[in-house]
């Protein structure tokens, strides 16, 4: 069953005649269009991809299973046209803006519009073949660029010339780009769990946390590593060993059958039992594609089983303010009887001068 055959087996499970696609991912994910303007309209009959002069001959070309609609800027009066019997239309309400909330409204006067904003992306959660591969090797770039930089990193550089090198690296090596705004922070800012990179230069005695990933032909990485700067002290080891404790606890529990609820309970208990609990206040970690955040995630409220195919991080941290932080992240594969992880940077102790 294809991606467009699952899709009408999901709307006809939600009892719904028609969908609205406006998020480029879902968009992509169900067309293969990977030009910046479209929106597909879906029923039990019917895909159709609307998009402007500028996409068409692209969008005929990535998408052979759609019908190609030639709209202005905006989509929804022909949307309108196109979708008159339509009576139970469904649409990404977490991804649609007032403004077009109101101009579905205007187009489908007759319909019951009803909010599924997990539609598509309960169906993007398990990954097929092709995506496994594209998500290989974006880790492998990632992989490959943490190896690279490692080895150049010195005293006095700023946090931006290693976010720079790492995406000049990937880049290099394939990448279309980054999958989001790297995050490289090192001494007390490594205590900020999203400290972008920054002026600040790198100093002895400090940690230094590079979290980072590349897209390859649409698809994300995301690694996280954190090394020390000269010689540590018995706490920086101490913390350190804790995370990698939790981490590696978390993604021996990740196999199908179990729900990201339970997996974040088990590397969170060893963080609380070492004495950091409250410095831990975040998930243990999210599925990745398409986007750098998908679901299911692996939190302390996720019920969603867990199932072969779902590609998903496992990143457990302590963060402490005006000390540090220490977080650890690789992205594993679940299979039938357990998961693979993907990501191969090492993630022993690194102290280094």
């Amino acid at each position: 069953m294809n991606r467009l055959e699952r899709m009408r087996q999901k709307m006809h499970e939600e009892g719904i005649d028609a969908y609205v696609v406006l998020r480029p991912e879902n968009g992509r994910y169900l067309s293969g269009f990977t030009g910046g303007e479209a929106t597909l309209y879906v029923t039990a009959e019917k895909a159709i991809l609307l998009t402007d002069f500028r996409y068409i001959e692209q969008a005929k070309g990535e998408a052979p299973e759609f019908e190609i609609v030639k709209t202005g800027q905006d989509h929804f009066e022909a949307l309108a046209e196109i979708g008159q019997q339509a009576q139970r239309v469904g649409f990404e309400g977490d991804f649609v803006t007032f403004l077009n909330y109101e101009k579905l409204i205007k187009g489908f006067p007759q319909a019951e519009l009803l909010s599924l904003p997990d539609l598509v992306s309960y169906l993007r959660a398990v990954k097929d073949q092709t995506e496994i591969e594209k998500l290989r090797q974006a880790v492998k770039i990632a992989d490959d660029a943490f190896a690279s930089v490692i080895k150049t990193i010195e005293i006095g550089q700023t946090e931006v010339e290693i976010a720079l090198d790492l995406e000049y690296t990937m880049r290099r090596a394939g990448a279309s780009g980054g999958s989001f705004d790297f995050i490289v922070a090192s001494g007390v800012r490594s205590a900020l769990p999203h400290g972008s990179a920054s002026s600040k230069k790198i100093q002895l005695g400090e940690f230094l946390t590079m979290d980072f990933g590349a897209i390859y032909e649409g698809y994300c990485s995301d690694i996280t590593r954190t090394v020390f700067l000269g010689e540590p002290e018995e706490k920086h080891q101490e913390v350190y060993q804790v995370v990698l404790a939790a981490q590696r606890a978390g993604i021996a529990a990740v196999a199908p059958g179990r729900t990201g609820k339970e997996v974040d309970a088990v590397a969170r208990k060893i963080i609380v039992d070492a004495g950091y609990g409250e410095y831990f206040g975040h998930g243990l970690g999210h599925s990745v594609g398409l986007a750098i955040h998908e679901g299911p995630n692996l939190n302390m409220r996720e019920e969603r089983v867990l199932e072969p195919g779902m590609v998903i991080t496992v990143e457990p941290g302590i963060y402490i303010p005006d000390w540090g932080g220490v977080r650890i992240e690789d992205i594993v594969l679940v299979t039938e009887n357990g998961c693979e992880v993907l990501t191969q940077a090492p993630k022993e102790f690194i102290s280094f001068e």
